[in-house]
């Protein structure tokens, strides 16, 4: 049901029209000769099957596909560890196991160091400087150019917004309650807590309940309130952090294998690349209303302790993430065009927003 829901509300409709707006016909000719050709591809994911948000989105897209292309193209989905382990969708979708792929770009920065520019930077770009970048600000054009070399087509699919600080089992007072402190986070917000001298950890999103739970790590951040309930994290840690530094806007991705993509009529690839758009609208909405519900029973029916991370260790995190990034950029000609590029962006958005968004939120009341 929540998969059709949230079929409805990526605007299945608006996909039909902006094809025949191209020219393209879902259900007739192509106008190349194979419109009746039908293709079946397989979609991997990061995510627990139909896990709300995540799980949904790609399994969303699947069937978006499915029906816009009236099953000329078919799209089954399998979530994590049911045809290959959550970290393993780069390599997976790439040699062609799958076709396509449901993930986050920042689990990939071991293949290449500027991958996490596209997902989520620290004290970045939200979700809508995010896809102001990369749809119109010259990201999305980078983020293929890193991928072309792995045989792989980058499109943005689902967007979470600004997410928690994380879950841990005892409070923040001070800087110095991070020192040792086992975490789960990944990506260059692992990173920035490693130089504040905690240890990151990277964990898939299926093991993160039981690793708090036993004590294997001391805390763990996963996505936000929507996503942290249903994961039941507020029976393994009392303690809820806000805000979430390390992933203000943090943009999923649909990998497509491009020999895969590159085989497909015209239209069909035109259903591909508009339902990736369709589901990366549709998500930022969904967890939009879905967030601040969740935070409510947590709080309320749960008990859970919600607090603002101290200034000092907010402080601290800001001063080490622009190292991080510098180094990062400093080592990687890509990730220093990434980073150069997004810095730009964010200083047209910010200036903007000052006199847009901030200034009527601050006038809202």
């Amino acid at each position: 049901m929540k998969r059709r829901e949230l079929l409805r509300g990526a605007g299945l409709a608006a996909v039909a029209t902006s094809l025949a707006a191209c020219g393209a016909n879902p259900g007739g000719a192509s106008g190349d000769g194979v419109s009746s050709q039908k293709f079946a591809w397989k979609m991997v994911t990061s995510w627990p099957t139909n896990f709300p948000g995540l799980g949904t989105g790609a399994a969303a897209l699947a069937e978006m596909i499915t029906q816009a292309s009236a099953g000329r193209l078919t799209v089954k989905v399998y979530g994590a560890g049911e045809l290959v382990p959550a970290f393993e969708v780069f390599d997976a979708v790439g040699r062609g196991t799958a076709e396509m792929g449901h993930s986050a770009s920042y689990y990939w920065k071991g293949k290449a160091a500027a991958a996490p520019f596209f997902c989520a930077v620290p004290f970045g770009l939200n979700a809508q400087e995010m896809n102001g970048w990369l749809y119109n600000g010259g990201g999305l054009e980078l983020w293929r150019e890193l991928y072309a070399p792995f045989g792989l087509v980058p499109f943005p699919a689902g967007n979470t917004g600004v997410q928690m600080a994380g879950w841990f089992r005892k409070p923040i007072e001070s800087l110095a309650s991070l020192k040792g402190l086992k975490m789960r986070i990944p990506g260059l917000g692992g990173e920035v807590m490693a130089r504040v001298g905690a240890v990151p950890v990277n964990l898939p999103g299926a093991e993160i309940f039981s690793s708090l739970q036993a004590g294997a790590i001391d805390a763990a951040e996963w996505v936000g309130p929507y996503n942290d309930l249903a994961f039941g994290l507020h029976r393994a840690a009392k303690f809820c952090y806000y805000p979430g530094w390390q992933e203000p806007g943090p943009t999923l991705e649909c990998m497509v294998n491009k020999a895969a993509l590159d085989s497909l009529p015209k239209d069909l690839q035109d259903i591909v690349a508009l339902c990736c758009r369709a589901v990366n609208d549709a998500m930022l909405a969904e967890y939009t209303a879905r967030n601040q519900q969740a935070l409510d029973a947590l709080v309320r029916e749960h008990g859970v302790d919600l607090r603002q991370l101290p200034p000092d260790v907010l402080s601290a995190l800001r001063k080490a993430s622009e190292k991080v990034l510098e180094e990062v950029a400093s080592a990687d000609p890509m990730a220093r065009r990434a980073l150069d590029s997004m810095r730009a962006f964010r200083s047209q958005a910010k200036a903007w927003h000052a006199v847009s968004e901030e200034s009527y939120y601050a006038n809202r009341g």
